[in-house]
Formats: structure tokens, sequence, C-alpha cells
């Protein structure tokens, strides 16, 4: 009996340690603008009235269906100001190969409750492993609506980071990863930047032609919303079009 009771009592000790660790975590992430620098201030707001239909025609199934996932829109000061952080996929990869994005990916089950905090740590955990950036130096300050991609099926949390702290950042894994490249502000709101893709299948949207990379599709659609929103967008040629094929 006495056997009982304290292996009984080792497992309410343990149980509460991981209910304790749980909690510690929880409360270790958490999304706020405070000291935020001015100029990310728009973006912040935008953040807080967004509509879903604002942003994209492509929203998640009424089913709930879809892989649920998180991408991060990490913010930084560069030598040219504002920049934004973004990644461009290995060639090799089944899902949109070869083309610039957001660090980001699918939900782990430890990342937590998926209308909760479970995209913000699946945001930084990712952008961790795809990059190598030191969560510990990421503000999240916003959430954007959850997004549609078609194509892939997933279900897409957009999840905004000022980068208080920056740390180094490249490849991790080159099965994963092509390269690593922040991207000025000012070149992604130059016009001359500026076109529309055009898909075989008749869909056109808006993309950016930055650091020698043609940055489209879901990515850019995000950017350009941003942009906009945010009162940054300067006016641009919207009849000068890129094509892009079957592959893409």
């Amino acid at each position: 009996m006495k056997t009982h009771e304290h292996s009984t009592e080792a497992a309410i000790t343990a149980a509460s340690a991981q209910v304790g660790a749980a909690a510690g975590r929880e409360a270790a992430i958490a999304v706020t603008t405070e000291g935020l620098p001015g100029w990310l201030d728009p973006v912040a707001r935008a953040a807080r009235t967004i509509e879903p239909q604002q942003l994209s025609r492509f929203l998640p199934p009424e089913s709930g269906a879809g892989r649920q996932s998180a991408v991060l829109i990490l913010f930084g000061e560069g030598a040219r100001g504002p920049e934004l952080l973004l990644m461009e996929r290995a060639g090799s990869l089944r899902s949109h190969p070869g083309q610039p994005s957001f660090p980001g990916g699918s939900l782990d089950p430890e990342d937590g409750d998926q209308a909760t905090t479970g995209p913000l740590r699946a945001a930084l955990r990712e952008a961790e492993e795809e990059t190598g950036l030191d969560p510990h130096g990421v503000q999240l300050f916003g959430v954007l609506p959850r997004l549609y991609i078609p194509v892939s099926s997933f279900v897409v949390t957009p999840v905004l980071g000022w980068w208080r702290s920056p740390s180094p950042v490249g490849v991790m894994d080159p099965g994963e990863t092509a390269r690593v490249f922040t991207v000025p502000v000012a070149d992604l709101t130059d016009p001359a930047n500026r076109v529309t893709t055009v898909h075989p299948s008749g869909h056109r949207g808006p993309a950016f032609l930055v650091e020698s990379a043609l940055v489209w599709g879901f990515t850019a659609g995000v950017i350009d919303r941003i942009l906009h929103f945010a009162g940054w967008e300067r006016p641009w040629d919207r009849a000068k079009q890129v094509p892009l094929d079957w592959r893409s």
C-alpha cells in the first residue's frame, strides 16, 4: 500500500511538473506591440482590423479541411532601412519547389493548440529550422487571418514579427532551402520592381522582381496586401506581365 501511495504521489508530482512546464511554455510566447519602431505601427494597426477577404479570395474551407500551417513575416532593419526576411525553397521539394517564400511550415503536435498559440510556435520553430534564426530575438506583434493555398491544401496563419535583436541566418538544410535573404521594403514598394504574373491556368497575381528572384504566389499576395493596408503602396503598372509555366 505504501508503495502504491508513493508511486501515486510520484505520478501526481510528474504530472504537475508537466502541467507547470506547459503553462510556462504558454506564458513564454505572446503577441505585443509594445516597443515597436514607429514605422511598423501601420502594419500593426492593419493586423488588428483587416478582414480575411481583404487579404485573399482563397479562404480556408468551411469544412475545416486542410493542413494547418504558419509562416513568419519578419520585419527587420538593415543597411537600407526596413526589410523583410525571405527564403527560396529547394527545387527538389514537392510543394512549391524553387519558390521564394516566408519561413514556415506545418504545425506539429508539440506546437500546441492550432486555435491559440500553436501557429505562433510553429512560425518561430520553422523559421529557426529553415534559416537558423534565433527566435529569442523576435517580437511577435500581430496575426493575420488564416488563408488557403488550394494547390497544396495548406491553411496558413501569417504571423507578424519584429526582428528586435537580429541574428545570423542562412541555409540550414539544402534539401529544403536554396537560400535565405532579406529584401528592403523600399525595393518592394518601388514600382519598377512590381509586375503581374500570369499562370497558364489564367490566374493573375501581384509579383516582385527583387534580389534576383521573382516573388509571386501566396507570398507576393500577402506582401502586396500588407503594403496596401499599411499605406506604403505606390502606383505601379499592373499591365507589366511575367508569364509562368505549368511547373510553377
